[in-house]
């Protein structure tokens, strides 16, 4: 992306579009690596395949971005980051690093064991690891810099080599300090570890391997701090691109206005006597509450309905947003109807873990088809927990027939129109997306909801931040299209 360019007004609001600044910088390390800091996988997108990319090219790439499908992905997708790389399994390039990586080690400890003992190798292990660290601090923290090329100084590490004075546990120690100072909170516990390792061979191994995961916080962390211009900037660049595209596109979009038509409110008589055609819908709040509730439809999508075409790059996104739904209304529905017996309702923690183990149980579902097999094996988990649970309170097991009551009703979520407590619990998640969608304050969970808060969260932020972005990019031109139907 242009340098230059300033984050767009449309952007502003779209969520998970600012970095947090309170996340300690952090990065990672490998000795053997000469790729200017380690190389790493940027995940594929529908429109572009996975690509290897060094630190450097990490921070062009933020800086530059010329993909669409790629500034797109970054800018909606919270849980999009690159990725540790390995060469493919039985290749060529796995066999000559592995084989590398292992004979390095191997000369160390020779060289180290020998008398006296020879430092060749640990000098370029410790010239390697100064290296990581220009990588790991990025020029950001200059005192630490100039501390580590200090301690690590090539001449003066040799001269205590020739000499014979060389304390190699002394500068691994240094090492691991600047690393528990450096690493992301998530890998504390790993650098910590590294303390209890006597072996001084193991010791720097670990060392290594820890630092090849600190460089790939750090270039996430590059990826995350960067997603504040890149919202800004594709925004501006996908307005750009459509804009082209229609130069050249004129049968118009069928399916988008087919969507939004049958999310617009039929007129009342009133509404027409009170109403000119001129002044019946206008680029105001009113077609923007026409849109999202179009926006709505996506999550409980038809098949039968074409998907619109300003959601083309979002439709597998949006698909799985709508199999998550399903879960945890699903979820949802299950718990309540368990629920309903004084057994469980009574015991907090029984309900607690019951309510984890059905969304394992449902975590792979994500069509209504999937989801009739799935709710045996909850069923059938249910009825276990329940029985145990009765044993405990010396109560006598259900009987048959309120067994088969309590089995047909979590047999009957599999089907939204023989379920009423599907259908209430589907109402409620609903209604709480749609004030996500309309609020910029926390949304308390619905009833019934408390024990999947976390995961109804989630899917909150993840629809808004879809649909936010998507009304940056195209909102003049859905108003166009609504105005043009309620005057048609």
């Amino acid at each position: 992306m242009p340098s230059d360019s300033i984050p767009s007004s449309e952007a502003k609001d779209i969520p998970g579009s600012s970095a947090s600044g309170s996340e300690r910088m952090r990065t990672e390390s490998e000795s053997s690596d000469k790729s200017g800091g380690g190389r790493f996988v940027l995940p594929g997108t529908p429109n572009s395949p996975a690509r290897i990319l060094t630190l450097d090219e990490i921070q062009s790439m933020v800086k530059n971005i010329k993909n669409m499908a790629l500034a797109h992905e970054i800018a909606v997708n919270t849980d999009f980051k690159l990725e540790p790389y390995e060469p493919p399994q039985n290749s060529i390039e796995k066999v000559i690093k592995d084989t590398m990586h292992k004979a390095f080690f191997d000369i160390l400890r020779t060289q180290l064991e020998s008398e006296p003992p020879i430092y060749d190798h640990a000098l370029v292990l410790l010239n390697d690891i100064k290296e990581a660290f220009q990588s790991i601090f990025l020029e950001n923290n200059k005192k630490a810099l100039d501390k580590i090329n200090e301690m690590l100084d090539a001449d003066l590490i040799r001269q205590q080599a020739e000499q014979g004075v060389l304390d190699f546990k002394l500068y691994a120690d240094f090492v691991i300090h600047v690393m528990s100072l450096a690493c992301a909170p998530i890998r504390d516990e790993a650098v910590s570890k590294l303390k209890e390792i006597d072996d001084i061979v193991d010791l720097f191994r670990g060392i290594l391997e820890t630092l090849e995961l600190m460089k790939l916080d750090m270039a996430n962390c590059i990826l995350n701090a960067a997603r504040n211009d890149v919202i800004a900037n594709s925004v501006k660049y996908e307005k750009e691109k459509f804009k082209e595209y229609l130069e050249y596109y004129k049968d118009g979009f069928p399916h988008t206005e087919q969507w939004l038509k049958r999310n617009m409110p039929q007129n009342t008589d009133d509404e027409t006597a009170t109403t000119s055609s001129a002044t019946a819908i206008t680029p105001d709040k009113k077609v923007k509450d026409i849109i999202f509730n179009a926006y709505m439809e996506l999550l409980s999508w038809d098949p039968i309905n074409e998907f619109p075409e300003f959601f083309a790059m979002d439709r597998d996104r949006l698909f799985a947003l709508r199999g998550r739904a399903l879960r945890i209304c699903v979820c949802a529905s299950s718990l309540a109807i368990v629920s309903g017996l004084p057994a469980i309702a009574q015991a907090a923690e029984v309900k607690k873990n019951l309510a984890k183990e059905i969304e394992i149980l449902l975590q792979n579902v994500n069509t209504e088809k999937e989801l009739e097999d799935a709710l045996q094996s909850v069923w059938l988990q249910i009825k276990s927990v329940l029985s145990k649970r009765l044993h405990e309170l010396n109560q006598k097991p259900l009987d048959e027939e309120a067994e088969n009551s309590l089995k047909a009703h979590i047999m009957k979520i599999s089907n939204v129109d023989e379920s009423p407590v599907r259908k209430l619990m589907w109402k409620r998640l609903f209604t709480y997306i749609q004030l996500v969608l309309r609020s910029n304050v926390s949304i308390p969970p619905p009833p019934g909801f408390q024990d999947f808060t976390e995961e109804l969260e989630g899917l909150g932020q993840a629809f808004r931040r879809v649909t936010y972005y998507n009304y940056a990019v195209y909102n003049e031109y859905y108003n166009d299209i609504v105005n043009k139907l309620s005057n048609s």
